[in-house]
């Protein structure tokens, strides 16, 4: 059987790709770095694809943490923004959380019309390849387009997967997909500088999330999966290590 990935932007039409065995969905600065490390810590997570659908997922849950963003702006009453590293420093782990994003989270709800929806980031995209190879034989990688663009530290994450799947003999479905892979499959985690998210940050103060997520990369050895609403992580055994 043919096993093929292909890469592309996330712009609302994550639905085109439901045929695919599996969607895995990219947004490192910030929300599935945010989700990832929420749930590594053993805290539950849940994206929500609007303000609205947050307040019902909240509803829902006792005592949840609200973290997010919309349009770069923390909404009113939520209680942190979409920072991994706010949330890696707090203790509060037994709070589940509800996850909104201006696009990352968009991206992962709308893509559960695929039999499989994966999160990945800088830190676990290793596992993730891993625990795709074999597992599933049509895989679509979808960074989330920010206002229209597919910024470098989302195409990079998902050619650092791809070519650890065509290392597993899968094939890229179009020459979209090989140009991504040959420009940056073997970029190292500090080409993501050149990205207007990193301006951003540095221009917002928020330079703590851009070092968390270069001082974290292939450090999970484990895949994170959307089910029931909910992120799981599904436990992957490590192969290597990264310097």
């Amino acid at each position: 059987m043919l096993k093929s990935i292909a890469i592309d932007c996330y712009i609302d039409d994550a639905e085109r790709y439901h045929g695919s065995d599996a969607i895995v969905a990219v947004d490192v600065i910030r929300a599935t770095t945010t989700a990832v490390t929420a749930v590594s810590m053993g805290r539950a997570c849940y994206p929500a694809p609007s303000l609205d659908a947050a307040a019902s997922l909240a509803a829902e849950l006792q005592n949840p943490l609200l973290a997010g963003e919309l349009g770069g702006n923390m909404p009113y009453g939520f209680d942190i923004t979409n920072s991994p590293a706010a949330l890696a420093a707090r203790t509060d782990i037994s709070r589940p959380m509800v996850l909104l994003s201006s696009s990352g989270t968009r991206l992962m709800c709308n893509a559960c019309g695929a039999p499989a929806v994966y999160a990945a980031c800088f830190r676990n995209y290793i596992a993730t390849a891993r625990h795709l190879a074999g597992r599933h034989s049509k895989i679509a990688l979808l960074g989330a387009g920010t206002r229209g663009e597919f910024r470098e530290e989302d195409q990079m994450c998902c050619a650092w997967i791809a070519r650890e799947l065509m290392a597993e003999g899968y094939v890229p479905e179009d020459a979209k997909t090989i140009s991504i892979v040959d420009r940056w499959g073997e970029a190292p985690p500090s080409a993501c500088l050149a990205s207007k998210s990193v301006a951003y940050l540095r221009n917002t103060g928020q330079l703590a999330d851009l070092e968390f997520i270069l001082e974290h990369v292939g450090d999970l050895d484990s895949a994170f999966m959307l089910l029931d609403s909910q992120i799981v992580e599904k436990r992957v055994a490590p192969r290597y290590a990264v310097a």
